[in-house]
């Protein structure tokens, strides 16, 4: 029991530190402590404290029969949301079985603390399902002193189950009076339970938080949660309702707490916290940027101006490739005329669009004729042209050193269409066409939340090639093979009612060594103004092949996009090299997308899923300015909760964090997982990659706003 207690807590602090680790910023010590349950807290009751804006902070705790991992996110400064894995050991079964339990909280914080009043917030704790954790609670936090802070609140649910009293709030409305059980099965997982919510007998929970040091606090508390089910259980014995403990708070955002609970049972805490907004290599350590070429002291330097002479212009073309090529972009296309030059820009190094832009800006006051003016950059991707940026030279030359030199540049550039036609053939840069590039690199890729062994990861060797003979046609693929790990070892088999989209993941681990993991051939074409289209076949993703069309409408400056995607595609063999099997299917979305400003990005995408179902997804991402991105997702479709299994209904979690962020060097890779609690075959989408909304929106107005600040850098 020990040996799998062990393995648990592992799983919960490997799968999400081993990639952040490399993170050692100390975070500020007004950064609360966090409660056995992940959350804003004392000891096992919440407080009404909120984290840092856009922190992220994963916890493990035990103690008597439960084992906890939560990942909590401050969404918003005032609303957070926590996401957590428990096991309850002995609790099925007449303690023959454990129980794997997963579940959603939400919080929101509706006063700040002031002078004279404390912070409030309002939560809600595992608001769907089983209702094993089911708690709602209102809580306020007040700093009674310097060093001491303390915390009161109501709850309801599990907060209400020791020495409870009527519902207050009955005087509203007689339901309020009980609470609904929960059904207690878990297949029933992710239901959300309006019908509970602040039901049933309200008590008082509360206590005291005293920072001994600035590392060491310790906090007494006194708990409302009466472990009915696991006392009765013989779990654990609940002997008194005060908990007590000390909290030690180390360099690089690593808290560990232990503690003694319920007159019984010693607990130990771990917890690991970071910021997006706090790298670790604050302002970069990459290379510097070309000064910009004041043109008073650069005429002497060129041995050619622009002339009529299409040999004296390629020699030209060739200084400013040359010159994009010391920073790391590539030269598409360039066109010249005595005041103007258009170039077309590929970028394979800054994941900050804006720093690519500016890079190319300085080195093109170095190798442009004098007497060029204005300048367009029109960046391109897979051989489209996304927008076009156009600058003056001059103020280029003026703002170099000025304070508000980025801010006065985005004012002064002008951010538009980019022409949709492709460059005239004999601007073409030299080697530009074909491009042939490989890569060697490792992969991890990890399976969660299997009862039998909550972590699986294989790890392995992928190598990838793309070939592109001319713009806008790619071809491209990757093989890999593992070297170690245990996704095959798996012996759960799909118990789904549907089409077997998803649910047979383990067999294609099982089955696979060398494997191919796409292959494929894509057209990308801008077929009008706004307009962005792509065309793929071959094998699209681990599990499907086929082909696949998509068509986009997003203006350079718009918040708004709209775009519909078909595809006719056939299950793969689980060797996944080059068989197919029987199943077959014709799904596709329609697709809206919208920018909300400060970083939250939506989308809905309505349409059919690959096991036939028809439904819609809906998406909400927060990025921040450095290319993080966390996000969430859910899907409802006309299959019932009940043919969809466990679970209910297609939901999840997605974390994205760039390689930049990690290193302070430019790269335009990076990492990034999706969190399911199941994977089942409703609301299933293909894998594809490529679909054109994140494709284009990097150069677009609002992502180049956003990012500005880099233009210089």
């Amino acid at each position: 029991m020990l040996k799998t207690r062990m393995r648990f807590v592992t799983c919960g602090i490997v799968g999400f530190i081993g990639v952040l680790a490399a993170s050692t910023q100390l975070l500020a010590q007004t950064r609360p402590v966090l409660s056995f349950y992940g959350t804003n807290g004392l000891i096992d009751m919440p407080t009404a404290q909120s984290q840092p804006d856009g922190q992220l902070s994963l916890t493990t705790s035990f103690f008597g029969p439960t084992l906890r991992n939560t990942l909590s996110f401050q969404i918003a400064p005032r609303l957070s949301g926590s996401f957590r894995y428990s096991r309850i050991s002995g609790f099925d079964a007449g303690g023959t079985l454990d129980r794997y339990d997963r579940s959603f909280d939400i919080s929101y914080q509706l006063a700040d603390e002031t002078r004279t009043r404390p912070a409030l917030v309002v939560g809600l704790q595992d608001f769907g399902g089983t209702g094993t954790l089911g708690a709602e609670y209102l809580v306020a936090t007040k700093r009674l002193a310097p060093r001491l802070r303390g915390s009161a609140g109501l709850g309801w649910g599990r907060f209400g189950s020791y020495n409870g009293f009527e519902n207050p709030l009955a005087i509203f409305s007689d339901r309020f009076r009980t609470r609904p059980t929960g059904s207690g099965v878990i297949s029933d997982v992710g239901r959300v339970e309006f019908g509970r919510w602040f039901r049933g007998d309200a008590a008082f929970f509360g206590g005291l938080e005293w920072q001994v040091s600035d590392r060491l606090s310790f906090a007494a508390e006194y708990s409302s949660d009466a472990y009915v089910k696991e006392d009765a259980r013989g779990l654990m014995a609940r002997k008194s309702p005060f908990n007590f403990g000390f909290s030690y708070r180390s360099p690089g955002g690593f808290d560990l707490g232990l503690y003694y609970l319920y007159g019984s049972e010693v607990g130990v805490l771990a917890s690991y916290s970071l910021n997006p907004k706090t790298p670790p290599a604050p302002g970069g350590i990459g290379t510097a940027p070309p000064p910009v070429y004041a043109r008073s002291n650069a005429a002497a330097s060129w041995d050619t101006g622009w002339t009529e002479n299409p040999a004296d212009n390629a020699q030209i073309r060739d200084r400013v490739a040359a010159g994009l090529a010391s920073q790391g972009l590539a030269l598409e296309a360039l066109a010249l005329t005595r005041t103007t030059a258009r170039l077309r820009l590929r970028n394979d190094l800054y994941d900050a669009e804006a720093q690519a832009i500016g890079r190319a800006a300085r080195s093109l006051t170095q190798t442009l004729p004098p007497s060029v003016e204005t300048i367009t950059i029109v960046p391109v991707v897979n051989g489209l042209g996304l927008s076009a940026v156009t600058l003056r030279r001059s103020d280029l030359e003026a703002l170099e050193a000025a304070p508000d030199g980025a801010w006065q540049s985005y004012v002064r550039a002008e951010i538009g269409e980019a022409v949709p036609s492709a460059a005239p053939r004999g601007d073409v840069a030299k080697g530009a066409y074909p491009r042939v590039s490989n890569r060697l690199r490792g992969y991890f890729a990890p399976s969660l939340f299997d009862p039998d062994n909550p972590l699986r990861a294989d790890v392995g060797a992928e190598l990838g090639f793309s070939y592109a003979p001319g713009p806008g046609v790619v071809f491209s693929g990757a093989l890999r093979q593992p070297v170690l790990g245990n996704l095959g070892d798996s012996s759960r088999v799909s118990n789904s009612v549907l089409p077997h989209v998803r649910s047979d993941a383990a067999l294609y681990s099982a089955e696979a060594d060398l494997e191919v993991s796409y292959l494929t051939g894509e057209y990308f074409f801008r077929p009008g103004r706004n307009l962005y289209g792509r065309v793929t076949g071959g094998y699209l993703e681990q599990m499907y092949g086929g082909v696949s069309a998509e068509l986009l409408w997003k203006p350079v400056n718009s918040r708004a996009a709209f775009g519909a995607e078909l595809n006719y595609v056939r299950q793969r063999e689980f060797d996944q090299l080059f068989g197919f099997r029987s199943y077959d299917v014709v799904t596709g979305h329609v697709s809206a997308y919208y920018d909300f400003g400060n970083g939250y990005l939506g989308q809905v995408d309505a349409g059919r899923y690959l096991a036939g179902d028809w439904g819609a997804t809906f998406s909400l991402d927060r990025e921040f300015r450095n290319g993080w991105r966390v996000g969430a997702f859910f899907t409802l479709t006309d299959v019932s909760f009940e043919d969809f299994g466990e679970g209910s209904f297609d939901k999840g979690i997605r974390i994205q964090v760039p390689l930049s962020w990690l290193t302070g060097t430019p790269a335009r890779r990076g990492f990034s997982t999706t969190i399911r609690p199941l994977t089942r075959d409703g609301g299933a989408r293909l894998n594809l990659r490529n679909r054109l909304y994140e494709l284009t929106r990097g150069y677009h107005d609002q992502r180049l706003a956003n990012r500005w600040a880099r233009f210089w850098r």
